[in-house]
């Protein structure tokens, strides 16, 4: 069983139940977290460029540009000869180009999945004393990338994680595994401004990064798992193959309808809301709890931080989150360039954003 806050889950068919807060699984904090070294033989001949006042290094793997330390993670989740990523039944990936919404992402599904565990009234939520990043792990940067990948084996099913890498760069187990659901968010040109924030915060890369250069990057396919066009389509392709495990949303359409997007998570995961949560309101707590609002005033978003080599303070995960926001940092033809660029790629998918 595992043990979360000094008490034991209840069992669900012999298993201990999850998702639960990865960080407060017994015995996590004993997995030291260390550089991983092996695989940079795989990854050393790779194309490879500085971006961001060139304080950030990123390399071509497989098409997509990764961040190094990332890089050497998806190249650790491959090795079958130590292990690598498996999935197990049951297991919930949560994917997103990163600053795309992935925080608010977690705090929702793992509120809607652990709601019969840790109801989301409760004072004592685990989003109430945790970071969502605390909650659900990035397996390839958070994980793999800095050895601490035996943390998956101390989840209990079903375990809820997250990957910010593209559709053709998972494993086989997620892929072509009809027992594991994916949910993939994407945004539209806002994701833009707010990785420009949270990137100004990294030391090495400095405060007067320009604006331009990270539009830039992302216009030319260079920008951190880009192309975004690509990372997008996989998904969106699954999406429309296999709609009942991959459910594609857009950050637009979750502030637009939260409660619709619980319900649709809810019924992605199965376990659907039922009429008696409806009617004690039990979707409406969800959104309150994982708010904007309700999130930032939380002790733990006001005062941690999160990451290993390169940290941010919590606070960097919640600026706005709104829509629209670009419109105060693009022209309007830096908005219409970069949309031609997109609807160019996407032409003939029957996506658009």
């Amino acid at each position: 069983m595992a043990k979360v806050q000094g008490a034991l889950l209840p069992d669900r068919d012999g298993q201990a139940a999850g998702p639960v807060p990865f960080k407060e699984v017994a015995g996590v904090d004993a997995i030291p977290a260390r550089p991983v070294t092996e695989h940079d033989a795989a990854i050393s001949g790779m194309p490879r460029r500085l971006v961001y006042n060139n304080g950030l290094p990123i390399l071509s793997y497989r098409g997509f540009w990764l961040l190094e330390d990332w890089a050497r993670g998806t190249a650790a989740m491959a090795d079958e000869r130590r292990g690598g990523f498996v999935a197990r039944p049951g297991d919930v990936v949560l994917a997103t180009l990163p600053k795309a919404g992935t925080t608010w992402l977690k705090a929702l599904a793992f509120a809607t999945m652990a709601r019969g565990l840790f109801p989301p009234a409760s004072p004592d939520h685990p989003l109430r004393r945790l970071n969502s990043h605390d909650c659900v792990p990035t397996v390839e940067s958070g994980l793999f990338a800095c050895g601490r990948e035996g943390v998956l084996d101390k989840l209990p099913s079903p375990r809820l994680l997250n990957t910010h890498l593209p559709l053709s760069l998972l494993p086989s187990s997620i892929t072509d595994n009809d027992d594991c659901k994916i949910v993939y968010v994407c945004r539209d040109e806002d994701r833009a401004v707010s990785t420009w924030h949270f990137i100004k915060r990294i030391k090495r890369i400095g405060s007067d990064v320009p604006f331009s250069e990270v539009y830039k990057s992302i216009c030319e396919g260079t920008s951190a798992c880009g192309p975004v066009w690509d990372h997008i389509l996989g998904y969106w392709n699954a999406s429309k193959k296999e709609p009942s495990r991959v459910l594609f949303l857009t950050y637009e359409q979750m502030l637009q309808d939260p409660m619709g997007t619980i319900r649709q998570l809810a019924e992605l995961l199965g376990q659907p809301i039922s009429d008696a949560e409806e009617e004690t309101g039990v979707v409406a707590e969800i959104v309150e709890l994982c708010s904007l609002e309700s999130m930032k005033k939380q002790k733990i978003n006001r005062e941690g931080s999160q990451g290993v080599g390169i940290t941010f303070s919590n606070d960097a995960y919640f600026r706005k989150g709104v829509a629209g926001d670009w419109l105060n940092h693009m022209t309007l033809e830096m908005g219409q360039h970069l949309d031609s660029i997109l609807n160019e790629k996407f032409d003939g998918s029957g996506f658009t954003i």
